[in-house]
């Protein structure tokens, strides 16, 4: 089947140094995943709390799905993320260093299950983000100029 990307967490790439990542499923409910498979989820301002022994996707958006009327869930709960020990384990001992964080990167079907692409990440300073914004810049200047002219 593949995987179909759902949701992305561009600010994620922006902000960021993203060093390791990870692959981790999502404790859903029933009117949870039928959302996600709709699209209806968003990182935006999620992050990943790790407490020792599990993980928690916190503050994701989850939209209410409309067919479950009385039985749905509350759109912002924590959710707990499914990894091995050692993953945890690894990811606790990265977040006690100083400017290290754990952000969610995307959200994918992954044969009709859902997982999410967590990094372990490191804050980057203004300078690196100008950097990179002028990176950007000059590959979009090369490639409009490289494009053949039509008359």
């Amino acid at each position: 089947m593949g995987e179909k990307v759902v949701a992305s967490n561009k600010k994620a790439k922006f902000e960021y140094f993203l060093l390791e990542h990870f692959e981790a499923g999502i404790e859903l409910l029933g009117s949870e995943i039928k959302s996600i498979r709709a699209g209806n989820i968003s990182l935006a301002e999620s992050y990943i709390e790790v407490d020792g022994r599990q993980a928690w996707l916190t503050n994701a958006h989850i939209a209410p799905y409309e067919q479950a009327n009385r039985y749905n869930h509350d759109p912002r709960r924590p959710r707990r993320l499914l990894l091995h020990k050692r993953e945890i384990r690894e990811l606790w001992n990265s977040v006690r260093q100083k400017g290290v964080t754990i952000v969610p990167v995307r959200v994918y079907l992954k044969d009709g299950i859902a997982k999410i692409d967590i990094a372990i990440a490191k804050g980057k300073k203004l300078y690196d983000k100008r950097e990179e914004i002028a990176r950007r810049d000059m590959q979009r200047e090369v490639e409009r100029n490289e494009r053949p002219k039509k008359f």
